[in-house]
């Protein structure tokens, strides 16, 4: 079901950006001269907003936690000196009051404020009575419900000029990646709110900036409307996040290497051979949906007579048996091991679920 979210459009936004928005800085304002330099070196690289870190809880005490009020003045500064608009977190409403008073041009929420609804709600009673662009980041664990939450408690609060952020997800798997893409929310999230905008933030989700580069194209090939890279004078010795931040100069390469796609082709030809393709695709589809409704039923008859004879609904060899034969055949023809097991694993999950209705009397 799509939210009915009250958003206008990048174009809407003031900001001058003629394609994909980007948005780099420093993930802290460190000093004075750290900012400034960094401002001046992305100034000229297709950078659209400055961003800089300017409170910086972090997991345990003791670390860098940013510089709070005298960040602000530097960004003013580096605004004034570059002409790029000036953006930072928000956690708290006096964040956001300090904000408002150096005239900060847009805001973004943090991942771990998203998953405290109350502490969203409060971000969004400061915000009442303003105009300035604000964007969400999904919360730290896989949960689009929480993320459109917090978007709903802002947009209630009558900010229109609204996005999202998609920075990845914590995971107790091993991966390459700081933060699981888990690319599958986001694409939730698009069907869900039609017509905001999201960003994709590389740095936080790679955490190492050779991995960035890849995540930032693809990105751009699922028709995100915006980056956010950090970039820092010098990355080695910064005082968070080094391994994800670029210099300047290699920011300016790695978004010169991007290519933008488009959602629709201008080619009629093209338009007319894909038009094709998806009718096809349309047939395969209503095949799948009655093979699958023909499954369930069968499975209903079958879940009836086990329930007859006293039978257990979880029969583990045939699963087995089952699972593992259609996995070989998927990977024969071409298709990945583990999108096989989840496929099959969710027939047979719903498969037990209406065999259990069976039992309780809801056929």
């Amino acid at each position: 079901m799509s939210v009915q979210l009250d958003v206008t459009g990048l174009d809407s936004w003031g900001f001058n950006n003629d394609g994909p928005l980007i948005i780099a800085g420093p993930c802290s304002a460190e000093s004075r001269e750290q900012l400034l330099e960094t401002a001046r070196g992305i100034k000229d690289k297709g950078v659209h907003i400055l961003r800089a870190g300017i409170w910086k809880p972090r997991t345990r005490p003791g670390c860098f936690e940013g510089m709070g009020e005298e960040g602000l003045k530097w960004l003013v500064e580096a605004k004034e000196e570059t002409g790029l608009p000036i953006s930072c977190e928000t956690a708290t409403p006096e964040h956001v009051e300090l904000c408002l008073k150096y005239g900060v041009d847009m805001i973004w929420v943090g991942a771990r404020t998203t998953v405290n609804p109350f502490a969203v709600q409060a971000l969004a009673d400061s915000l009442k009575g303003t105009d300035i662009p604000v964007l969400v980041k999904n919360p730290i664990n896989p949960d689009v419900e929480l993320w459109l939450g917090a978007l709903e408690r802002i947009n209630k609060a009558g900010v229109t000029k609204l996005g999202a952020i998609h920075r990845g997800f914590s995971s107790a798997r091993p991966s390459e990646y700081r933060n699981a893409p888990n690319w599958r929310i986001f694409i939730e999230l698009r069907r869900r709110t039609d017509g905001m905008p999201i960003i994709c933030d590389p740095s936080h989700l790679c955490g190492k900036r050779e991995l960035i580069p890849a995540v930032a194209q693809k990105s751009l090939d699922l028709l995100f409307d915006g980056l956010m890279i950090e970039s820092h004078i010098n990355p080695d010795v910064a005082l968070s996040d080094s391994k994800q931040q670029f210099t300047p100069e290699d920011l300016g390469k790695v978004l010169d290497a991007l290519e933008v796609k488009y959602s629709v082709a201008e080619d009629k030809e093209f338009a007319l051979q894909m038009e094709s393709k998806r009718a096809r695709l349309e047939e395969i589809d209503d095949s799948i949906v009655e093979l699958l409704a023909e499954r369930m039923a069968l499975g209903r008859k079958i879940g009836k007579m086990k329930c007859e004879r006293g039978i257990a609904l979880l029969q583990p060899d045939q699963w087995k048996k089952t699972v593992e034969k259609r996995t070989r055949e998927g990977v024969a023809r071409g298709m990945d091991e583990h999108f096989m097991l989840r496929i099959f694993q969710y027939i047979h999950e719903e498969s037990l679920r209406q065999q259990e209705c069976v039992l309780v009397g809801e056929e």
